[in-house]
């Protein structure tokens, strides 16, 4: 589907009424151990959706008609050589950027280009012990990343320009989790969701200090969660940082306001048990695809707050950890954290007149 910018009446889509009109017609994994990023390990999950109107509890069930079809599996990885997809980044070109996260399984952390012929690039390899979480895109094709790691000296937000060498740009604080990391449409600041310390951290693209943007309860773990993790996807998304909660099970929407502070925080929608990290239907909806980690799931949020599962281990889900939409085409990384560890990048093909038939 391409992204055109819309200027007649839409649906939460984002896409014109009218142009959907013929689509109308024709119409989950236990505990896991995910991303033991102190030496002892922990697990993880995390994502989620959703748009105005905000509801404060999800309604969710599965999938009469399939939303997601043609699911197969992109890039197979080895496990036990710490290739772990994290995270994942669409290019312009089709090509996918994943953050391989190393620890689980005791390896060296890598960022791994996959063209769209298959063959892979290995752009970083980090080191044993780290973690690389959160990756996400700048305009002239700079990618972020977030390390974490127990070295003062590593942890933090690092940039590796096209045809350059990795280097870090913004120190964080030891003792967090650096995750979610995206960036804002002008490309000036990046924005980083820290799972043990409920911050949303904001760096500057050309590199400095890091700003706690927002430190806030919602960020924050829920203390009787059997997963300690708080804030741990995050996306920028019309005019809004958004960000999930894997202790609570919740979606946040925090608008930016025209000096750049944080808003107020709007909870979208809640029940999300193990979300981990999530992406949009397109630039233009409020429609989001969630990796529901320790369910093997992938569910969408709806607008008025209702949830759909679109996606289970029957379809091939091994312990998904992050979405990624282009066009009609959806991406999912999966860790493969429990036996047979399973680890790969799946697709399937949006039915937009499914997903509109809830």
């Amino acid at each position: 589907m391409a992204r055109v910018l819309i200027t007649g009446p839409t649906d939460g889509l984002g896409l014109m009424a009218a142009q959907l009109q013929p689509a109308r017609a024709m119409i989950t994994k236990g505990t896991c151990m995910k991303k033991p990023f102190k030496l002892a390990a922990i697990s993880a999950t995390a994502a989620v959706i959703v748009s105005a109107p905000y509801a404060s509890a999800a309604t969710g069930h599965a999938d009469a008609q399939p939303a997601v079809t043609h699911v197969k599996t992109v890039a197979a990885f080895d496990f036990a050589t710490g290739d772990v997809p994290e995270n994942i980044t669409v290019g312009p070109d089709n090509s996918l950027t994943v953050s391989m996260v190393g620890t689980p399984a005791g390896e060296r952390p890598a960022l791994v280009r996959i063209a769209p012929s298959g063959h892979r690039t290995v752009l970083v390899t980090g080191q044993k012990g780290d973690g690389i979480t959160g990756n996400t895109r700048g305009h002239d094709g700079t990618v972020y990343y977030n390390v974490w790691s127990s070295d003062a000296s590593r942890n933090g937000v690092w940039k590796l320009p096209p045809g350059g060498t990795p280097h870090r740009i913004a120190a964080l604080p030891a003792g967090g989790v650096p995750n979610g990391l995206a960036i804002d449409p002008a490309g000036r600041t990046l924005y980083v969701a820290d799972s043990q310390m409920g911050t949303v951290w904001a760096v500057p693209v050309s590199g400095g200090p890091a700003t706690a943007w927002l430190v806030d309860p919602a960020l924050a773990i829920e203390p009787s969660a059997p997963v300690p993790y708080g804030a741990n996807g995050l996306r920028f998304h019309n005019g809004a940082v958004w960000v999930s909660n894997l202790s609570k099970g919740t979606l946040l929407r925090i608008p930016v306001t025209a000096t750049g502070a944080p808003g107020q925080v709007h909870t979208v929608t809640n029940g999300l048990t193990g979300i981990d990290d999530f992406n949009f239907l397109s630039d233009h909806s409020n429609v989001v695809f969630a990796a529901l980690n320790t369910q093997n799931q992938i569910a969408v949020v709806h607008p008025n707050g209702t949830t759909r599962t679109v996606l289970t281990a029957s379809d091939g889900l091994a312990s998904p950890t992050a979405t990624a939409v282009r066009g009609k085409r959806l991406y999912i990384t999966d860790g493969g954290l429990n036996e047979p560890h399973d680890a790969k990048v799946q697709s399937g093909k949006i039915d937009l007149g499914a997903l509109l038939s809830h």
